[in-house]
């Protein structure tokens, strides 16, 4: 994960180089632990999930302290489940990996489990993406390593921005009680900017 992705004045994630926005899903609710600066590290916020062929991204419609959107790369996402309680919203959990600076250790830095809330209509179109799309990354990850042998244990969360999705989004299933939006065209094609670097920044907010 990578806390405050750089974003547009319009809250929407500024994207790396080859990333696809693949939906918008709006009227969610948020829950994620171990935030620096929290109360008892938990944060819970309403907002937009923003899902892409490298990432989930969480925008929040009012920042809670400091914290404004949390960046959840796909190949860093695991153990993740889809909760259907009795009482309570539909709701998927898991837990993320944090995006570690180069120059920083990696026991410095925490797991995270997180929990996305269904509070506002159906997910009848995102659970079935986001499970489908999880499952491509990790596929495409896993012949990438059988074919580098060589290349490390490090997992490059933008080496996912090659996974095939086309074929995925073109099958996909809408369903009408949900009111995830699908991205049939990229949504900032007037921008030319793009990242290259996956690492945290804390006090970067907006463009």
């Amino acid at each position: 994960m990578a806390l405050n992705p750089q974003l547009f004045a319009n809250g929407m994630p500024v994207p790396f180089v080859n990333e696809m926005f693949v939906l918008a899903r709006e009227g969610v609710e948020f829950e994620v632990d171990k935030i620096p600066g929290a109360n008892g590290g938990i944060v819970k916020a309403k907002g937009t999930i923003y899902l892409s062929n490298i990432r989930m991204v969480f925008v929040a419609n009012k920042p809670v302290g400091g914290f404004v959107a949390f960046d959840m790369p796909l190949l860093y996402v695991h153990d993740e489940k889809f909760n259907q309680p009795i009482f309570h919203c539909n709701n998927i959990s898991g837990l993320v990996e944090p995006v570690v600076p180069e120059d920083q250790h990696r026991a410095l830095y925490s797991t995270h489990s997180f929990k996305i809330l269904f509070k506002e209509g159906g997910c009848g179109t995102f659970v079935p993406l986001f499970f489908n799309l999880l499952s491509s990354v990790r596929q495409y990850n896993q012949h990438l390593a059988q074919s580098t042998p060589n290349s490390g244990p490090r997992m490059d969360p933008l080496q996912a921005a090659q996974t095939p999705v086309d074929e995925m989004m073109r099958h996909a299933y809408v369903d009408p009680n949900d009111p995830t939006r699908i991205f049939l065209q990229q949504p900032t094609p007037e921008s030319q900017l793009r990242r290259r670097a996956y690492h945290s920044q804390p006090s970067e907010h907006s463009i």
